[in-house]
């Protein structure tokens, strides 16, 4: 029997967005246009593709657990605030335009740029900075996280790693996988926003589940044994790329 070119399309999407997500961030700016491409309205898009993100991010998670990588209670708490702001967001993403958040995060991108190279120094020699006002300022952070993850979802990876890093100091693998945890966890209330108002188209999300896992699989494995270098890196080039297509197309 003949598989349908649309889900394999999906499919090897689907892979090269998983391993791009877990390593750096942005997998999203090509699961949405692919998504749109092959018929469906974009809010429906943006909700079908958050199927793929909770699959991802649990294999991700497994991959991680699985290098000896894990940052627990603080990735609990930091996804439990960013799960209500997603909630909000999500609402929000219903009913509005993303043209202008498009704009704002290609913004975004170019600081987390900048800040990575004036601060090459984000090493295992930095005291992790988790208690304290610095955890409350982070859960207020993440709580904007799950605002604008809820909304739109495309590069909030990025921003996670800043604020894990600049705040918390965490390595970027350490950071990599505090990410997919909280990213995994806030998910779950976007794609219950979505099913509800009925913006979801499951066959897809499933055919791109399963390249997003078997993408974010690999990935949190191999940045683990490549180590934070060259994950800095791959960050910056995806960085400016996504910047570039966000702002000028």
């Amino acid at each position: 029997m003949e598989f349908p070119l649309d889900l394999l399309t999906l499919i090897g999407i689907g892979f090269i967005a998983g391993f791009i997500n877990i390593l750096a961030g942005g997998g999203s700016l090509l699961t949405l246009p692919i998504l749109i491409f092959l018929g469906l309205p974009p809010a429906v898009a943006n909700g079908t593709n958050r199927i793929s993100i909770v699959i991802q991010n649990i294999f991700s998670v497994a991959g991680f657990k699985s290098k000896g990588v894990s940052e627990f209670p603080f990735a609990g708490w930091m996804a439990v605030s960013a799960f209500f702001g997603a909630i909000i967001g999500a609402y929000i993403a219903i009913d509005i335009k993303g043209e202008l958040f498009n704009k704002i995060l290609a913004i975004i991108m170019v600081v987390v740029v900048i800040y990575m190279l004036i601060n090459p120094k984000i090493t295992n020699l930095q005291e992790e900075r988790t208690k304290g006002k610095y955890f409350w300022i982070s859960i207020i952070v993440f709580f904007g996280v799950g605002l604008y993850g809820g909304f739109i979802q495309a590069g909030v990876g990025f921003i996670m790693i800043l604020a894990l890093s600049g705040i918390n100091h965490f390595t970027l693998v350490k950071s990599n996988a505090i990410k997919v945890f909280v990213a995994l966890i806030y998910n779950i209330s976007s794609i219950a926003v979505f099913a509800y108002a009925d913006l979801i188209d499951w066959k897809y999300g499933l055919y791109l589940s399963i390249g997003n896992a078997l993408g974010g699989w690999i990935s949190s494995r191999y940045q683990v044994k490549k180590g934070d270098g060259f994950v800095r890196l791959f960050l910056i080039l995806m960085i400016v790329v996504m910047a570039i297509k966000l702002w000028f197309f």
